[in-house]
């Protein structure tokens, strides 16, 4: 171009439309911080450099978590960030969505499992980041943004709009926010229409139950890891566990509501809201989940280890899709919570056996309220000149001991003292009230600081690989209402239809460690006999 003929209004247009040209060529430098007890502390920059970040020297432009970095760097394809109240999740991803937009020209597709309208999405909070950077070339239109680099950002509702997912062919980014919300349905939509290479499935969440469709896929799996570390990477997935403590610029009046919570909500309450942890809580449950909290590891603790006989218990999960159940206890320390996906019942009474052995129970219960019925030659073939003592249980049928007194532990004194025959419906409600008082034993014990008998009491070692499942089933066991005032439970598919919560095979298991079995020989097992 001969600018020597250009006038000074064009060579003025011409400079501005250089620098506007020159400032897009460069990469958003973001600046990471971490929290310090004297404010924000600057960790480094970095930038986009041929396509790879990068530490830099440059200013930055805006700034990002040191915990939120990793989601940031990742090419994984599925990212998953969790974590409670306070965090900066949400506003951490939105800045990594629009840096991506700018620099290199990312169409993202933004998704809430409930979307009424464009204020229920995470419009907004892009549209601040976009203004906060400072940054051009971008059009805030009514149902979406633009940028003239041909990068593009859209919001849809998932659970009205199935279909609308399948139109986002050709983003390069879905990003599911409130993913704890989403329906198997949902989730199991979205990875088959993400086709693009390098392609990316974005969650933030704030965890429901381990038990939900999301939790499942995308938590569960790798707590452990998780848990410890705050970070889990493989091959295809980065999961990332980031609080209000990871926040360097968490603000002082919402810590000031931290510190409200933490004195006055149940703890398993405020984990959930501040900690990013499991919220199992119901109304109406058996067992409440901070109860279960507390005895975790209750053994080391309070300075009681497991003594006497070794118990197991098995639930067969002889119908449908549910997993079989096992447990072991010793003395008061429950050891082993497992669970079998595979299989039929025989095979699974095979495993249950097995494991039995390897662990030198002494006394053995399974369930026989179905299929498990069948499983007594079986069971007395497995155990054949072994020194255990074996026995059936059958829930449904009426309680045990039915003229004892029941005594519940909540209360120091008994006034309407009742027998356990006008306390329970059945067997199955008289022992999951056995379990549910050792848990709140222990729970006043650990809490309270109140001393119990170690025999009263009830430790989950951390080490049990289920546990979270265990306390999903436990703590979301609601108490149904009976006419004449006895303590019942819901059926198992009662609990499924209505309260969408899977069998509590684990949970049955571990209850049925509460009974005390009758003494049979294993060679001589008369099944008959037991009813």
């Amino acid at each position: 171009m001969d600018t020597s003929k250009l006038n000074r209004e064009q060579m003025i247009e011409l400079a501005s439309l250089l620098e506007e040209k020159s400032k897009r060529s460069k990469s958003i430098v973001v600046g990471i911080f971490e929290p310090s007890e004297e404010g924000p502390k600057h960790v480094k920059n970095v930038k986009k450099d041929n396509g790879k970040w990068v530490d830099t020297k440059d200013n930055y432009q805006t700034t990002l978590s040191l915990a939120m970095l990793p989601a940031l760097l990742t090419d994984k394809r599925f990212v998953v960030v969790i974590g409670g109240r306070g965090s900066g999740k949400s506003q951490g991803q939105a800045s990594i969505v629009v840096i991506d937009m700018y620099d290199s020209a990312i169409k993202t597709a933004c998704f809430r499992e409930f979307q009424n309208s464009i204020e229920d999405s995470v419009y907004s909070l892009l549209e601040s980041q976009i203004r906060d950077m400072g940054l051009s070339g971008f059009s805030l239109i009514k149902n979406a943004i633009e940028a003239e680099n041909g990068a593009e950002a859209k919001f849809k509702g998932l659970a009205r709009n199935p279909d609308g997912i399948k139109s986002m062919d050709g983003f390069k980014r879905f990003w599911v926010e409130e993913a704890q919300a989403s329906s198997e349905n949902s989730l199991k939509l979205l990875t088959p229409t993400m086709r693009e290479k390098d392609g990316q499935i974005v969650f933030t969440a704030n965890p429901s139950s381990s038990e939900d469709p999301f939790s499942k896929r995308f938590i569960s799996p790798f707590e452990n890891v998780l848990r410890a570390n705050g970070i889990y990477e493989d091959d295809l997935h980065l999961v990332l566990m980031v609080n209000w403590s990871d926040n360097p610029w968490f603000p002082e009046a919402l810590n000031q509501e931290r510190l409200w919570d933490y004195e006055n909500l149940p703890r398993a309450l405020y984990d959930h809201i501040w900690e990013g942890k499991f919220n199992d809580s119901i109304d109406n449950a058996l067992i409440m989940a901070e109860w279960f909290d507390a005895c975790i590891d209750a053994h080391k603790k309070l300075g009681f280890k497991g003594i006497g006989s070794r118990m197991a218990a098995h639930d067969p999960s002889d119908t449908g899709p549910d997993n079989k159940g096992f447990a072991a206890r010793h003395g008061s320390v429950v050891t082993h919570v497992l669970e079998k996906a595979d299989g039929d019942i025989n095979e699974g009474g095979d495993w249950a056996t097995g494991l039995c052995i390897d662990l030198g129970i002494d006394n053995y219960t399974w369930d026989c309220d179905g299929m498990g019925v069948g499983l007594s030659r079986q069971t007395s073939e497995a155990f054949n000149n072994k020194s255990i003592t074996l026995a059936m249980f059958k829930g449904s049928e009426s309680v045990d001991r039915p003229d004892d007194v029941y005594l519940p532990v909540f209360k120091k004194e008994i006034d309407n003292q009742k027998r356990n025959k006008d306390v329970f419906k059945n067997k199955r409600a008289q022992y999951y009230q056995m379990l549910r008082d050792r848990i709140y034993n222990t729970f006043r014990a650990i809490v309270h600081g109140e001393y119990k008998d170690p025999d009263t009491l009830i430790s989950f070692d951390s080490s049990i690989e289920s546990l979270s499942k265990l306390r999903a089933e436990l703590c979301r066991m609601p108490v149904k209402p009976n006419a004449n005032g006895l303590i019942e439970l819901y059926t198992k598919s009662i609990m499924k239809s209505r309260f969408k919560v899977d069998s509590p095979n684990l949970g049955d298991s571990v209850m049925m460690l509460m009974r005390e079995p009758v003494i049979i020989t294993p060679m001589t097992l008369d099944f008959e006999s037991e009813f």
